[in-house]
């Protein structure tokens, strides 16, 4: 995968990565991106699963999806732009390909008397 070596993106700081995915240019590629992949999940489709914006998980959460770069941006600022370097994840796949472990392992605890079918 060739980058355009000429595209300068500041990735330096918290702000200026901000900066740069509240921007125009990226939220138009994201949505590229997202409509290539036909709204779903590329890691899940790749293990026979379907996770498709809007729909719920098994564990009943509403499945968001978000844009990767193949290439990490800190690394590679070279490539943010590039859509060959892009690819479209659930939530749940963008953190573990991060190592992000914030995501639900098991069910959660129950709070309430009434949150579960008590038998």
């Amino acid at each position: 995968m060739s980058c355009n070596r000429l595209t300068k993106i500041d990735v330096e700081t918290r702000k200026a990565r901000a900066r740069f995915y509240n921007s125009p240019t990226w939220r138009k590629l994201r949505a590229e991106r997202i409509e290539l992949d036909n709204f779903e999940c590329q890691w899940c489709k790749a293990e026979g699963r379907v996770s498709r914006a809007g729909a719920y998980n098994l564990d009943g959460r509403k499945i968001i999806l978000e844009v990767d770069h193949i290439k990490e941006l800190e690394t590679h600022p070279e490539c943010a732009l590039d859509i060959n370097n892009l690819r479209t994840l659930c939530r749940d796949c963008h953190n573990k390909r991060h190592n992000r472990f914030n995501y639900r392992t098991k069910a959660r605890e129950q709070r309430w008397n009434d949150e579960f079918d008590i038998l």
